[in-house]
């Protein structure tokens, strides 16, 4: 029985039509997650130019392997030892493009050969060496693929840390030996290990997106 009130109007009808407006204002809808997509990119993209002065410092104290690049590019290079691929994945092409940014400096936001940020150099070497698209965030990136334990780490599996209090902030590209590429905001796109003193307490875990 539907209730008329005492001044004989009816406001029932307008019963769908406030379920259909509020059904765009929960965080669960397109908009909302849209919106929350790039609140967040941009939000990835700022936070380690915000802490780009801490971080320099905490690296230059604390990162007590460092990587001479050179001589490990040679080494990988020459696949001396080196660790296979995932099945279907050309090795020498992956690498090739992991070495080709080498020296490109950090700039927040970017994802090209004149600079780019974390997210931005492993987003666009999959993108060129396997034709794999990955999101464009550090947290966005650790969400897909499957987890792996770091002591069953593969070449080309993505490692994340937590350098400015946000879990994670930083992602690298392994590559073998403890090594892995990334974009660095003290050193651009080089070579760290996953042993030294920095990356180590900072490690949060890896997925691996190429099967």
């Amino acid at each position: 029985m539907i209730h008329i009130p005492r001044n004989g109007i009816s406001y029932v009808w307008l019963a769908p039509v406030f379920a259909v407006f509020l059904a765009g204002c929960f965080p669960s809808s397109p908009r909302f997650r849209s919106d929350n997509t790039e609140r967040l990119r941009q939000q990835q993209e700022e936070d380690e130019t915000r802490y780009a002065a801490k971080i320099r410092e905490e690296v230059s104290r604390e990162d007590d392997r460092k990587v001479d690049v050179k001589a490990a590019t040679r080494k990988l290079r020459t696949n001396d030892g080196g660790a296979l691929p995932p099945p279907g994945v050309n090795r020498d092409n992956f690498l090739l493009e992991v070495v080709s940014y080498l020296g490109v400096p950090y700039v927040h936001g970017g994802s090209s050969d004149k600079g780019m940020d974390c997210s931005g150099f492993s987003s666009t070497v999959y993108a060129h060496a396997v034709g794999k698209e990955l999101p464009r965030t550090t947290t966005q990136q650790y969400e897909v693929g499957r987890g792996v334990r770091k002591n069953d780490l593969r070449f080309g599996d993505l490692v994340f840390f937590n350098t400015t209090g946000r879990n994670p902030s930083h992602v690298g590209v392994y590559i073998e030996d403890d090594l892995f590429a990334h974009a660095s905001v003290s050193s651009g796109v080089t070579l760290s290990s996953l042993e030294s003193t920095y990356y180590k307490k900072r490690y949060v875990g890896a997925r691996r997106v190429l099967e």
